[in-house]
């Protein structure tokens, strides 16, 4: 592996633990949001990264799999802020701990 592709995966990762904590670490829903959206770009620059250590024709996976991820996950942000702007008209709040009542 080049140089170069190694720290692309290390700014991959990087990026991908910040995520992670921030997902993981935050209260407010927004945050818990962009905390997952960072991990999944996180996700696309690895492929991409990989996706380039490999010959012109093998390299087309690579980099075609991170768009079909990125639509995925522009979904998956609307649905998202659609849900916690619904919630919090009902509950005034984007505090996660107030979602928890929610259960069955």
């Amino acid at each position: 592996m080049e140089l170069q592709a190694v720290y692309v995966q290390v700014l991959a990762l990087v990026l991908f633990v910040i995520g992670l904590i921030v997902a993981l670490g935050r209260r407010n829903v927004f945050f818990v949001l962009m905390g997952v959206e960072l991990a999944l770009n996180a996700v696309n620059l690895s492929f991409v990264g990989f996706a380039k250590t490999l010959p012109a024709d093998m390299s087309i996976a690579g980099q075609i799999v991170p768009l079909f991820s990125i639509a995925i996950a522009a979904a998956e942000a609307c649905v998202g802020l659609a849900m916690v702007i619904l919630i919090f008209r009902n509950r005034e709040s984007v505090d996660a701990d107030t979602y928890s009542n929610m259960k069955g």
